[in-house]
């Protein structure tokens, strides 16, 4: 099987398991577990904050930060196809209390200054006011893009002089910065938090890493434990988490397999995929005669699994259980999939 759902699919490698096995741990809720509490630290220095917080999941940590930095009833700022608007089961206003006013995007994939001003509202005694600006980076829906850093700071920067504060939705922000060549720690140099996943493209079976302030972390502290992810011995998970963070440099190999992947769906007759950013690759196949999901049954049954992500579109994604080899191979069962349909 060549699992090109997702880079969440990646197992945990020999180190990382012996990493889990030996483990220093202690209880984490009254913060006496050394490996959580090296993980965190690390985290933030890689993310240029003065603390982090380890969570659960990326879902987690973005509902957090929007809890944290908002007051309720109020407004948050993202674009229409925002992973934390789009993918987390309306969490916003559930877990929250919150508002979304979306904001159409494109290709940008984060407002222009302009567009952060207009969606502003300011609090009144009718109106509470927007609360927050979330951006994402990279940008999962509209294809893997890794937004330039000078957009994610000019949207930033324009939050600011209104007194709104921004975190950024970071899943794969490292892939964005090592496609951009980036340093992590300029990349969040105008946000005031950010959320990163240790379990995609770093390979860590379980957790992410929120990261800002001392003081928002101290706050996001007591919202992870409302929200039931305050954890115990959690040095077993955490120690591949640090596994994980040396996995950053590697990135762009799985960035490389998507070009190639992208350039060989190109050649099969009906299929056209953009180039991509990272590692996440866009695939159209109208022209082929199938919707997104007769195409991605037709390949399963050829053991390639990925998902449809619209009616004629379908998304895949390289990790660092797929190499050249099965990209290779996996190109040769998506056109015998199409050439049979």
């Amino acid at each position: 099987m060549i699992d090109f759902r997702s880079d969440t699919v990646t197992t945990p490698s020999d180190g990382m398991r012996e990493a889990a096995r030996d483990a220093a741990v202690g209880d984490d809720v009254y913060r006496d577990d050394p490996t959580v509490n090296e993980l965190e630290a690390r985290a933030a220095d890689l993310a240029g904050f003065e603390d982090a917080l380890y969570v659960p999941s990326g879902t987690m940590g973005n509902q957090i930060a929007v809890r944290t930095h908002t007051d309720r009833g109020q407004e948050l700022l993202c674009d229409e196809q925002a992973h934390v608007y789009k993918w987390e089961l309306g969490g916003i206003p559930q877990l929250s209390g919150v508002q979304p006013r979306i904001l159409d995007c494109g290709d940008r994939c984060v407002p222009t200054p302009e567009q952060v001003r207009e969606g502003y509202v300011e609090e009144d005694l009718h109106r509470p006011g927007t609360g927050l600006l979330c951006l994402e980076n990279t940008h999962n829906s509209r294809g893997g893009v890794a937004v330039p850093k000078e957009h994610v700071d000019a949207a930033a920067d324009a939050a600011h002089d209104l007194g709104v504060p921004v975190h950024l939705d970071g899943a794969r922000f490292l892939n964005a910065c090592v496609a951009l060549d980036v340093d992590p720690a300029e990349m969040t140099g105008e946000v005031d938090s950010v959320m990163f996943c240790l379990s995609k493209g770093l390979g860590a079976p379980v957790g992410s890493v929120l990261a800002g302030s001392e003081e928002f972390v101290e706050r996001a502290r007591r919202t992870r434990k409302l929200f039931g992810g305050a954890m115990r011995q959690a040095g077993i998970i955490a120690a591949p988490g640090l596994r994980a963070l040396e996995n950053v440099d590697r990135l762009a190999e799985d960035h490389a397999n998507a070009a190639r992947l992208a350039e060989g769906l190109n050649r099969i007759d009906g299929l056209s995929a953009p180039e991509p950013d990272t590692n996440i690759v866009m695939v159209n196949s109208e022209a082929a005669g199938l919707t997104g999901e007769e195409l991605s049954a037709a390949c399963k049954e050829r053991d390639v699994k990925f998902h449809a992500f619209g009616e004629y579109t379908c998304r895949l994604c390289t990790h660092l259980d797929v190499d050249e080899d099965d990209v290779a191979e996996g190109l040769d069962r998506i056109a015998d999939a199409v050439e049979a349909a």
